[in-house]
């Protein structure tokens, strides 16, 4: 009786921690996005140190233009996922991916240019200056960042 009741409690401890396992492994895939924003306009506000008033005007500009940059982008990563899942992609395929991507490129080219001018009416020409560097600054501390999260849940 006692090695049934043995062997039921460790099928069940098995199991949940198994699951459990399993829900955290899941919950590490899933990009907070609404954290990665917050994370990267609290770096911008400090590497551009910028005012409270500044602030409250150019994130929320910010957050638009990198919206409607994303919006313009899709059709290229749409194209360039279905490339990538087809085994054998024909020169049309190609060249229309090609052609999207390049169409993106100066959506978001005139993009950049339109928001330009309105960050100009925000910041300082230092501070729009050092707006991208910022950007950058921050992607490259970020990629590295994740970079040694997968070692460490490799390590584990």
């Amino acid at each position: 009786m006692n090695k049934i009741f043995f062997i039921t409690f460790v099928a069940i401890s098995v199991l949940i921690s198994s699951n459990a396992l399993g829900q955290e492994k899941r919950e590490h895939r899933h990009f907070d996005r609404e954290a990665f924003q917050a994370k990267r306009n609290a770096f911008i506000m400090a590497e551009l140190s910028l005012t409270p008033e500044e602030a409250a005007v150019f994130i929320p500009l910010c957050d638009e233009f990198r919206q409607k940059t994303f919006e313009a982008n899709k059709p290229c990563r749409k194209l360039n996922k279905q490339l990538r899942l087809n085994a054998n992609p024909t020169d049309a395929e190609y060249t229309a991916a090609v052609d999207a991507c390049l169409q993106a490129h100066l959506k978001e080219a005139e993009l950049e240019k339109e928001y330009y001018e309105k960050f100009k009416q925000i910041l300082t020409p230092e501070k729009l200056y050092k707006y991208k560097e910022a950007e950058t600054k921050f992607m490259r501390s970020f990629m590295k960042e994740s970079g040694k999260k997968k070692e460490e849940k490799q390590k584990k």
